[in-house]
């Protein structure tokens, strides 16, 4: 147990020699820094433009995957309007009150991965990382659980709160097609950090890309044609986030670019638990904080004296937001990597 948690307190560890290994950092920064042939201002506007290189080059796709999977939801609420004002309330009010703070909890807490695999693999202890997928994975997917209990309880929760009976309700329904999403971002968020930390960005935005449009269609036959409603909707929602899960994780195991990282299942990934689980938490924290922001502003706008137009005028202008934040978040993922990376 000892020896677990010096593991993961300190990830840089001796590193592993392969006989074949992933690219190693480019040291081009470093020459230019070095470069006692130029000036001081040269130096460090040589040295700029290679890190924006590098930082835009990783957060363009990174942008984009969290772009592609905002507007997966963000269509999902829009199928939702046109069924009327009261579908598009309950889907406001479901996604942005209660789902959105699952999703904080859940990419915050994978952000734990994202640290410790930018420093396992900067130290080339490349089997680490799918020991510290797994185990953010196993950690994640019991936190599930008790969100779980709060979507099933959320009309209680919802109307505990004062919200009207009849949004309330429509939410419930909505939000119950939700729960198989919890586990999707107990899955997905955890691969998404390790691919990030190999510098593994464009894949995931094929994927999100491609399950944009299986979304859309299924979305569409399964609220217009089928007409099953709110649930149909959030349904569709889960089952185009376990699809882009599901599609990752056959990318790792038959790509080359992972053989050295991914060396199948271990039972390592149980200890350390408890190590693992506080880091995560800390990670959580800070994401959560600005996403309960939104969470806050959608169960008051539910309040107000017509609710239903509060709700779906609040849900336009978040959506616009959301891209904002999204772009933002594609940002910090790619400057956390380059500083890993590097160090």
């Amino acid at each position: 147990m000892e020896s677990t948690q010096d593991e993961l307190a300190q990830p840089i560890l001796l590193p592993k020699q392969y006989s074949s290994s992933p690219e190693p950092v480019s040291s081009e920064l470093e020459e230019v820094l070095s470069n006692t042939d130029l000036s001081y201002f040269r130096r460090i506007g040589s040295a700029t433009l290679i890190e924006l290189n590098i930082l835009f080059r990783l957060a363009g796709p990174a942008v984009v995957v969290y772009l592609l999977n905002n507007v997966t939801s963000m269509s999902t609420q829009i199928f939702c309007g046109h069924l009327g004002n009261l579908e598009l309330a309950a889907s406001a009010l479901g996604n942005n009150g209660i789902q959105i703070f699952s999703y904080g909890l859940m990419l915050g807490m994978g952000s734990a991965v994202e640290t410790l695999c930018g420093q396992a693999y900067g130290a080339h202890k490349f089997d680490m990382l799918g020991v510290y997928l797994q185990r953010s994975t196993i950690l994640l997917t019991a936190t599930g659980i008790p969100l779980m209990i709060i979507y099933i309880f959320s009309k209680d929760l919802l109307l505990l709160l004062g919200e009207s009976t009849e949004i309330a309700s429509a939410a419930a329904i909505f939000v119950y097609g939700l729960i198989p999403q919890i586990f999707a971002y107990a899955t997905n968020f955890p691969i998404q950090k390790f691919l990030q930390a190999q510098s593994i960005v464009f894949p995931s935005a094929y994927i999100s890309a491609a399950t944009l449009c299986v979304h859309l269609l299924l979305s569409w036959l399964a609220i217009y044609k089928l007409g099953l409603g709110l649930l149909g909707a959030s349904l569709i929602l889960s089952l185009s986030w376990w699809i882009i899960v599901v599609a990752q994780f056959v990318y790792i195991l038959v790509s080359d670019r992972c053989k050295y990282t991914w060396t199948g299942f271990s039972l390592q990934a149980f200890s350390g638990l408890w190590e693992f689980l506080k880091l995560s938490t800390a990670s959580a924290v800070m994401l959560c904080l600005e996403t309960w922001y939104y969470q806050i502003l959608v169960l008051i706008a539910g309040l107000l004296e017509n609710a239903e137009i509060a709700l779906d005028s609040l849900s336009i202008c978040m959506t616009i937001s959301g891209w904002v934040f999204m772009i933002a978040v594609g940002f910090n993922a790619a400057a956390r990597l380059v500083y890993m990376l590097k160090t």
